[in-house]
């Protein structure tokens, strides 16, 4: 059995070093924009939620303790956004997508579960299959 003289796929990427080196750079050039701002963390999902081209959402929304309403708003939203770029269903739910995932290990677990409902409702909002 012969070697081949090129390496294994997994090994190079595109631009041809090796993941850890690949990895060392990111982290440097991270380093160089943290010193730059002043040492504060960049906030841009905050960023996103008030400026994204995606939809011109109600303030405080997600804050909502009741998924039909966070749905129902949604809906509105998306409908009345002309700067998205997929469906309506596409939009709202990407948006409340994100909200959760940002929001991460920080969400309380009632929130968490009243958002996961919100899921639901606007899938039924706008006539989708669970």
């Amino acid at each position: 059995m012969t070697r081949s003289s090129t390496p294994h796929a997994s090994t190079r990427h595109r631009s041809g070093r090796p993941p850890r080196q690949r990895h060392e750079q990111a982290s440097a050039s991270k380093n160089k924009e943290s010193a730059k701002s002043g040492g504060k963390p960049r906030r841009w999902s905050h960023e996103v939620m008030q400026k994204s081209d995606a939809l011109d959402l109600e303030p405080g929304i997600f804050k909502s303790g009741n998924a039909d309403e966070i749905a129902q708003s949604l809906k509105r939203s998306s409908l009345a956004s002309r700067r998205r770029r997929g469906t309506p269903f596409q939009s709202a739910m990407s948006m409340l997508n994100f909200y959760v995932n940002r929001a991460g290990r920080n969400l309380p677990k009632s929130q968490r579960k009243v958002l996961e409902n919100a899921k639901g409702k606007l899938r039924e909002a706008f006539g989708r299959p669970k």
